[in-house]
Formats: structure tokens, sequence, C-alpha cells
């Protein structure tokens, strides 16, 4: 085998579960292929670098090898080598990730949890006789 078509190739490395994805996220230019831009039907060979994003990451990685059916991942993971620059810069955004804030501990406000109510309902509303706001 010469050449493979990239959406087979993407769909039997193991980079999206069927060829249908594959196809919408290099309809969305989510694939090039050696810096280009490139349809569904466009063959790789070994030695072509592809340029792959899945959400936040972003792989580089070379063609080793061609296969037309899916296999197993360690079968899979033989048809491409990723390059150091782009599994260092993968691993440095997976620690960044890692390391972020949780999104909801800055929410200061929104709707009172189980426990927020229980503390309201012990100090009591005291003088005033509805939840609004007295003007």
């Amino acid at each position: 085998m010469v050449s493979l078509r990239i959406d087979k190739w993407l769909w039997s490395a193991r980079f999206y579960k069927t060829r249908s994805l594959a196809v919408e996220d290099i309809g969305k230019g989510r694939v090039l292929v050696n810096e280009q831009a490139v349809k569904p039907a466009r063959e790789v060979r070994p030695g072509d670098r592809v340029t792959v994003r899945q959400g936040t990451v972003v792989r580089i990685v070379l063609v080793k090898g061609l296969s037309g059916q899916r296999g197993p991942a360690p079968v899979a993971q033989q048809l491409y080598e990723e390059t150091e620059a782009s599994r260092l810069a993968r691993e440095a955004a997976a620690e960044q990730r890692r390391l972020a804030a949780e999104p909801a501990l800055s929410i200061d406000q929104g709707r009172p949890t189980k426990r927020d109510r229980r503390q309201m309902d012990k100090a009591g509303w005291g003088e005033r006789w509805s939840a609004s706001a007295d003007s």
C-alpha cells in the first residue's frame, strides 16, 4: 500500500472513533497535511507531516505506516510518530490545566447551596418580612 485517504488513516490510527467524525473535522480545517488544508480524499504517504487539532490539543505527527483497517491501540500507535515539540507542548498544556483553579470556585453569587440556605434559616430574617430588599 503506497498511499491511503487521510480520513481512513486518521480512523485507523485511532485519532477519531469514526470516519465521519474525521471527515467533519477535516472539513472544518482542523487537519493539515504538510501545513496545507486538505479534503477527506487527500492521499497520505509515509513521511507526511499531519497536524490534528482536537479541542485544545494540537498534535503534530509523522506518518510511519498505512493501514486500511482499524486495529488495537498498540498497532495503531505504530502508524505514526509524534514530534518531540508536539509532545512537550501537549504535556505542558495538560500540566497547566491540572494546576489551574477550579472555575466554579470563582463564582461569588448565584443560587445558594443547601448549606447556605440552612445558615440563612439559622440566622433568621430579623426585622424583614420578605426576601425582597426594603427601599
